[in-house]
């Protein structure tokens, strides 16, 4: 379903997604006339597994400039939202702001040292030793690159672990890490890249501390085959073991968004669903585990909606 089917805002993108309690969900995006115009602000509705989901409404902006890629998750029962503003992502700055109930209202928002970004695209994870630990990264003039940044004070503040990279020639190219605790202290973090064609897998043997170099999932060296088209991603294990991963499963567009399957811990990973398979874009997922079991999902379909999916992971397995 759509989040929205009419909104005050022509274009949107970017979604994110949390559960504050059981079966209530909350999601956010950017919408505005146009990414990186200076009226496009975060944008917000509810969900209580229901027919339809709240109006959008406005809870982050930042008045004279544009604000970009909202990331929702909880500490404890605590709501908060990073979020970037700023004239483009070479030069934005980091914004926090959280919530005592679910979303309804916010503490004033509080900009990060410079620099510092915490979770960029995706949520973080809470590692077996009880740190926060988010996939970040920095778009600089020819130089991409990502990090983990941790946090041991409830997010609110971090050190920068890394660098996330692929060795030789292919350097400088890999953003938006999402990541996933495999195994205690045993973290994968799988990347977008630019000019490689394929997703980019990472590993960790210390919880984000340290990291080995980045290979692509381009089915070489015993690697599943995971093309991308520098397109933003998302994953999830869920209370089963299994990880899935969210993405575009192509070199090329946005399309088709495709579900795959690793029951290995992240060694091979195998396509097992298709949510979109039409010409158009449908981009930048965000995905997690509900209380109920089930994933769910959400998108950017055309720039013009953002819309929510579920599937059951019991039936997705290969």
């Amino acid at each position: 379903m759509f989040i929205f089917e009419k909104a005050p805002f022509p274009s949107c993108h970017a979604s994110t997604l949390v559960e504050p309690s059981p079966g209530k969900l909350f999601a956010a995006w950017f919408g505005g006339t146009a990414e990186g115009n200076r009226d496009v602000k975060i944008w917000a509705a509810d969900f209580d597994g229901g027919k339809a989901w709240t109006e959008p409404r406005v809870i982050a902006e930042e008045p004279g400039f544009p604000t970009w890629n909202p990331v929702l998750f909880l500490v404890g029962k605590e709501v908060v939202l990073n979020y970037k503003a700023g004239p483009s992502p070479q030069t934005w700055s980091a914004y926090q702001k959280r919530s005592n109930d679910g979303g309804k209202t916010w503490s004033d928002a509080v900009i990060l040292p410079a620099g510092v970004y915490g979770p960029i695209k995706d949520k973080p994870i809470v590692t077996s030793d009880g740190a926060i630990l988010a996939g970040t990264s920095v778009e600089s003039h020819r130089a991409w690159c990502s990090w983990g940044d941790r946090s041991t004070d409830g997010a609110r503040t971090w050190t920068r672990h890394g660098p996330i990279d692929v060795p030789g020639e292919k350097r400088n190219n890999l953003i938006q890490p999402t990541l996933l605790e495999v195994e205690p202290k045993r973290v994968l973090a799988l990347c977008r890249a630019r000019g490689i064609g394929f997703i980019c897998q990472a590993e960790s043997r210390d919880g984000g501390l340290a990291w080995g170099p980045a290979k692509p999932l381009d089915g070489k060296g015993g690697t599943t085959e995971l093309p991308n088209p520098n397109s933003g991603i998302d994953a999830v294990k869920t209370d089963k073991g299994d990880c899935f991963l969210i993405y575009n499963h192509t070199p090329m567009g946005r399309f088709p968004l495709n579900l795959a399957w690793s029951g290995d811990l992240g060694a091979t990973w195998k396509k097992v669903h298709t949510f979109e398979d039409q010409l158009g874009e449908f981009s930048y997922p965000a995905i997690i585990q509900g209380s109920d079991g089930k994933l769910h999902a959400t998108y950017t379909w055309n720039r013009r909606h953002i819309k929510y999916v579920t599937a059951d992971p019991a039936k997705l397995r290969g």
